[in-house]
């Protein structure tokens, strides 16, 4: 009865609701996403845009589409003002809701229909969707489009959701002098035409065209509009051709002489070639093109057509490490492969975001094995993955690989460790399983089926699962629906020299999801000294499992994971340990050392082995250790150790050891360069005495360190140590710095610098204009985060723990992708204390309602603290 006289009343006095009006929420909700794929079809967009206003775009744009229900036609635009909205050429007046614009039902018909709407658009440093940079060198100006993973509809009215693709064509508009890049082709480029006023609905006014150009573009194939893109400006352009194939990178005027750009078009080239004879599949759109991207907020975006990178990734004011070049190889891997997976072949929705992130970082991974044998590839998958996805998975903040997703507004949550880092780590496990010619045909049968579409994890298994004549089902649902990850314990029994057993247990790292097994297959590895090591492979369906090696001889070590090929936390048992602290650097192939020093920082990190033991250690071996990818992780786990772990006592009674040890090394002319630059940089960061301070400032007199000319961003980090100490000098020393290096990079760091200042007024400062500062380019904020959240400014930081935590839902609305998980991290990462770590959970007690998305991000880098806490009362 209340429900009829609810809808009595509405009746009577109106309001009736439309069947559109419980889906005109906040957001993009899936039940919208999933009525509109049920309701709309062949769907394209001409969209016509004007960019020549500093703050604000003027553009048209047409909807084709095609309706099958009769229904109303929601439409998702975020923009500060619309006009002129036609439907099927008549006027009409759509119902604004939330960030979305219904199109009556009465103004479209069943099959094809246009709908046209003249809009605005932001242009802003930050929180817009055309980021404007500023070049201080040259006084230019540039635009690029940052639309993932729902900020389309920001820029232009759309269907902003994976699986409505469209073809679209855009008209882009310039002051003269500029060039532009988008999807489509560059069909032409002439006068601007006319642009008339705005007509209504606060949609601005005329724009004068006078001298600007226009850019016409080709028909994009069918694309998600999160990958819509464009950039604009004067940039340099270099082309060059590979097999046909016209290759061209966009560079900015003031950086195009440090461009290495004959190598950076070789390696898009290449990877391009070696995906099409991998997948058995051409290159799936029309042309490929890059952007060096100033102030980019990530490492890549992978849009068809015009690829964008981080410029300060790929562009080195100082000579690189081997650990940079192999990471600037990768991004260009990974981005080229979303042209396959993701772009040409989409997840159907961001529950599955992994089906794009996690397959580009593992197929990187399977190309630069193939491409460069020696380059030890897996090596550097590991080192670059699998820490980071252990240390997410292992906390009780975890989620599973597919991670549901109710509404759009909360998709930049799922971006992180468990889709970039832990994916690819089960895609490894997969291939293992399946072997190497399954997995490729089944990738080949899943992209031919889902040509220019949609997919879901489920399509994927069942391709691959054909192909391997295998059921995937117990495998999916454990590694892709279960969150958590699990554990390996071996239980070696020795009599006489011999091995009486050796068994596999596994069990989960945190019972999140209950007790039940997860498949594994791994090889079991025994280690001996000055003798060939020996693999046995053991695959586990249940919590134990026998390894096949009684009467053996006994092992140096055990360990459960050689090859890296399953994923789960690997525990040693002592007397690995044992061997391993005064042996590990003995072992030659450096991939299985790379492995066991993680296991060892694994049992750090489980307070299981002390970290002062594990400082000592890694003190010892760094003196010797060569190659040039352990030596920063190990740099940075005794960074941590030292820092963190260590009671305020031990770290001082370590501290003369740490500082001589990484000094010497970066001083000694016979080491690698990157060996020498690696210690700089761990010397850099962790000077804590006057002596070291003073070396440090007596650095910046000098023309090289390390074996190479010291230049940024070197000197910056020195600046900054300096400033986050409180130096003597170090005022000073950051003017002249400034004054040294005026460019846009300088004025960066600079504002990196000021935020490590140790006083209050500073950090009031930076706190307020990180809010309402929105000329501040969100790169600046992400880079000050850490200097800001200096751990031994804990005092002064300790202030903004709770209110960081309560601007998560602002920082969701207001950020891209990544900054939340920073913003977190960085938090709770300058805290140290069980009462800060009590702040926190007092803080989650008292919010039952938070979301649970958000939870689960303070949870992720709650565990570090946590464990923090632990290490240091279990090692007073």
């Amino acid at each position: 009865m209340i429900l009829l006289s609810l809808a009595a009343l509405l009746f009577a006095t109106g309001t009736v609701a439309t069947a559109a009006d419980s889906l005109t929420g906040p957001g993009i909700s899936h039940a919208l996403a999933e009525r509109r794929s049920a309701q709309l079809s062949d769907v394209r967009y001409a969209l016509i845009l004007d960019v020549t206003r500093r703050d604000t775009a003027v553009g048209s744009v047409r909807i084709h589409f095609n309706r099958r229900d009769g229904n109303d036609v929601i439409l998702d635009f975020r923009g500060p003002g619309y006009s002129a909205v036609f439907a099927n050429g008549v006027a009409t007046e759509p119902r604004a809701a939330n960030g979305h614009l219904v199109i009556p039902a009465a103004a479209l018909h069943d099959g094809m229909n246009e709908v046209m709407l003249r809009f605005r658009a932001a242009i802003a440093p930050a929180g817009a969707s055309i980021i404007r940079f500023h070049d201080a060198v040259d006084g230019a100006d540039y635009l690029y489009t940052l639309l993932v993973p729902a900020d389309a509809n920001q820029l232009f009215p759309c269907f902003d959701q994976p699986d409505l693709k469209a073809r679209v064509t855009l008209e882009l508009t310039t002051p003269r002098g500029w060039t532009a890049v988008a999807n489509g082709q560059l069909l032409s480029v002439g006068p601007a035409p006319e642009v008339a006023p705005p007509v209504s609905r606060n949609a601005g006014a005329s724009v004068e065209t006078s001298g600007a150009v226009t850019f016409r573009f080709a028909q994009s194939e069918p694309i998600s509009t999160y990958l819509v893109a464009f950039a604009a400006g004067p940039w340099t352009v270099r082309t060059a051709t590979f097999g046909g194939r016209s290759l061209s990178i966009y560079a900015r005027a003031s950086r195009a002489k440090e461009v290495e750009a004959d190598t950076l078009l070789a390696l898009n080239a290449r990877a391009i070639a070696w995906l099409e004879r991998y997948t058995a599949r051409p290159f799936p759109f029309q042309k490929f093109d890059f952007v060096l991207a100033p102030a980019f907020p990530f490492g890549g975006m992978e849009h068809p057509g015009a690829v964008f990178y981080n410029e300060e990734s790929f562009i080195y004011r100082e000579r690189p490490t081997l650990s940079q070049t192999l990471g600037r190889e990768a991004t260009i891997f990974h981005e080229v492969s979303h042209q396959w997976f993701g772009d040409f072949a989409t997840m159907r929705w961001f529950d599955d975001l992994w089906l794009k992130e996690g397959f580009a970082t593992y197929m990187a991974a399977v190309m630069q094995a193939d491409l460069e044998p020696a380059a030890n590839a897996w090596k550097t998958f590991y080192l670059r993955n699998k820490p980071a996805a252990y240390a997410v998975d292992a906390s009780s903040g975890t989620t599973p690989v597919w991670q549901q997703l109710g509404n759009l507004d909360q998709a930049k949550s799922n971006y992180g460790a468990i889709v970039y880092n832990k994916a690819p780590g089960i895609l490894k496990q997969l291939n293992y399983l399946v072997g190497d010619t399954a997995f490729r045909d089944g990738l080949r049968t899943y992209l031919r089926d889902h040509a220019y579409g949609n997919a879901t994890w489920r399509d994927l298994l069942a391709a691959v699962g054909v192909a391997s004549h295998q059921n995937l089902d117990v495998w999916g649902q454990r590694y892709i629906l279960r969150p958590g990850m699990p554990m390996l314990t071996p239980h070696l029994t020795l009599r006489d020299g011999r091995i009486g057993r050796l068994t596999l247990d596994q069990a989960p790292a945190r019972v999140l999801s209950g007790a039940l097994p997860w498949p594994i297959r791994v090889e079991v590895l025994l280690g001996y000294a000055g003798a060939p090591s020996e693999r046995v492979a053991v695959e586990l369906r249940g919590k134990s499992v026998d390894v096949p090696v009684a009467g053996r001889r006994a092992p140096d070590f055990v360990f459960a994971n050689a090859g890296d090929y399953g994923y789960a936390l690997v525990h040693l048992d002592d007397r690995s340990v044992d061997w391993l602290e005064r042996h590990i650097g003995d072992v030659h192939d450096s991939f299985l050392r790379a492995m066991l020093w993680g296991a060892l920082w694994d049992q750090v990190r489980d307070a299981r082995l002390a970290p002062l033991r594990f400082a000592r250690m890694a003190l010892r071996e760094l003196l010797s250790e060569s190659d040039e990818q352990i030596v920063p992780v190990l740099l940075g786990r005794l960074g941590r150790a030292t820092t963190a772990y260590l009671s305020p006592a031990a770290q001082r009674a370590v501290r003369p050891d740490v500082e001589r040890t990484l000094l010497a090394t970066a001083r000694d002319g016979s080491k690698a360069y990157g060996v020498r630059k690696n210690n700089l940089d761990a010397y850099i960061g962790l000077a804590r005495s006057p002596d070291a301070l003073a070396t440090l400032d007596a650095m910046l007199d000098s023309a090289t360190a390390a074996g190479a000319p010291l230049r940024a961003p070197t000197r910056w980090a020195i600046v900054t140590a300096l400033v986050s100490h409180d130096a003597r000098t170090a005022t000073a020393r950051l003017a002249a710095e400034l004054r040294r290096d005026s460019t846009t990079e300088g004025q960066r760091r600079a504002f990196v610098a000021m935020a490590a200042r140790p006083d209050s007024a500073t950090k009031a400062r930076y706190w307020d204009r990180w809010f309402a500062d929105r000329a501040l380019n969100e790169d600046w904020v992400t880079a000050s985060l850490r200097a800001f959240h200096d751990p031994e400014q804990d005092a002064l930081t300790r202030r903004y723990l709770r209110p960081a935590l309560d601007s998560l839902p602002w920082i969701q609305r207001n950020r891209r992708i990544f900054f939340l998980g920073s913003w977190v991290s960085a938090t709770l990462d300058g805290q140290r204390t069980a009462s800060a770590l009590a702040d926190v959970d007092d803080l989650l007690r008292q919010r039952p309602d938070m979301a649970k998305d958000l939870r689960e991000k303070i949870l992720q880098s709650r565990d570090e603290l946590e464990r923090t806490v632990a290490i240091r009362r279990a090692y007073p």
